[in-house]
């Protein structure tokens, strides 16, 4: 936890020792005089080498990582395209747009590979990089494993946010026994308009997003906006915990169970929700378990009531079948089960036979739901009959 708050005061120190020229190293000889990174968050990264040798430079490279969570070491590997001469003075830029952007407060690790006509050659040492978003001053609060980054707002608004952070993680293990096994990064922008300037092609509705595999969020919270911001966090915060308690290098979970539990996390099912998923069983046209396993659709009806009935989902197997069985479920996902295999080796049931009880349990609530929303029009409709009534017949007092 000290070192993740350490690296927040100590930016301007580690951006400046990134600018400024490495230690001369030299091999078999080959020498690099100049090896600097500079980073332009969101868009890019420059990395520059001036290197001599004895003969002809015939090839360089230029090597990187990132801490993604990975079950395999990946390390990218780029060919410098460069006119071959005894010395050399390259620039080569990491489009960001390739990688499809990244979220800040990772690290990023480079070294290059040199090789001269001689046959020497020369690997320079790593030179470790953090990829920050410092067009903001960020503060930071600690609590547990997480920590939240944010610029604008005081701390009680920090407290705030970070108050229900931790309620939700109480909550999701009290009720699915799902909990951090990796600490996380929560970074709050003032506004959605900051948080899209931080991302590549993100989408204009775009209000938050968990970047699982970096264990960081970021999410654009104004300070006039709490009530829904706390839900954001909420939402993303499940589905990070969800990504590290089901994350193997075989199989995914089905979507409707991941975003069912961020749903489920979040409290109440909104009203546009609610009236999505009523507006479905009514009309008949729930989508099977089997449809709501991959993505949703984009279409923002369906897109409701798929959120919709992947919390009534969630619900259902929670409230019928036990916050136990959710978190074996978790486990056996973990493990690299198949969609079925999981759900048979938990609770009995293939995602088919479970479509068809999920449905039965619905129908019934609603069936149920719409007896006590007539007799309640029955009883208020003959109270005012009786008490109209009443008025009409009394005895009037001369």
């Amino acid at each position: 936890m000290l070192k993740r708050l350490c690296r927040l005061l100590l930016t301007g120190a580690l951006l400046a020792a990134v600018l400024s020229p490495a230690t001369l190293q030299a091999q078999d000889g080959i020498t690099v005089s100049k090896n600097t990174a500079v980073v332009g968050f969101p868009t890019s990264i420059g990395f520059s080498l001036a290197a001599a040798s004895d003969s002809e430079i015939t090839d360089i490279r230029l090597h990187y990582t990132t801490n993604r969570q990975s079950f395999a070491q990946v390390t990218s590997e780029v060919y410098i395209d460069f006119t071959r001469a005894s010395s050399v003075d390259i620039y080569w830029t990491l489009d960001m747009a390739r990688l499809g952007g990244l979220p800040t407060g990772i690290t990023i690790d480079y070294w290059w590979t040199l090789a001269n006509a001689d046959g020497s050659r020369l690997q320079t040492e790593a030179i470790r990089i953090n990829y920050d978003d410092n067009r903001y001053v960020w503060k930071s609060l600690i609590q547990g494993d997480i920590t939240l980054y944010w610029y604008n707002g005081d701390q009680a608004f920090a407290g705030e946010l970070m108050g229900a952070t931790q309620a939700a993680l109480v909550r999701l293990q009290k009720d699915t026994g799902a909990h951090l096994t990796q600490a996380i990064d929560l970074y709050i922008y003032a506004s959605a308009e900051d948080l899209r300037a931080s991302m590549i092609n993100s989408s204009e509705w775009t209000g938050g997003v968990a970047f699982t595999r970096y264990n960081t969020i970021s999410i654009g919270i104004a300070s006039y906006n709490l009530a829904w911001g706390k839900r954001a966090i909420i939402h993303e915060l499940a589905h990070m915990v969800t990504h590290q308690m089901t994350f193997n290098p075989y199989s995914t979970i089905p979507t409707w169970l991941n975003e069912g539990l961020s749903m489920y996390a979040e409290g109440d099912l909104d009203s546009v929700y609610r009236t999505a998923l009523l507006r479905a069983i009514a009309g008949e046209t729930l989508i099977s378990v089997r449809g709501l396993s991959s993505p949703f659709s984009a279409f923002t009806t369906l897109s409701y009531q798929s959120y919709a009935q992947s919390y009534s989902l969630v619900s259902f197997l929670i409230s019928e079948y036990s916050e136990d069985s959710m978190f074996q479920l978790l486990g056996t996902f973990k493990q690299g089960a198949s969609y079925d295999d999981a759900f048979l080796s938990v609770y009995g049931f293939n995602l088919d036979d479970l479509n068809d009880l999920w449905r039965d349990y619905v129908s019934a609530r609603d069936m149920y739901m719409n007896v006590t929303l007539i007799s309640l029009i029955v009883l208020v409709t003959g109270g005012f009959i009786i008490a109209v009534f009443w008025l009409w017949w009394r005895p009037r007092r001369v």
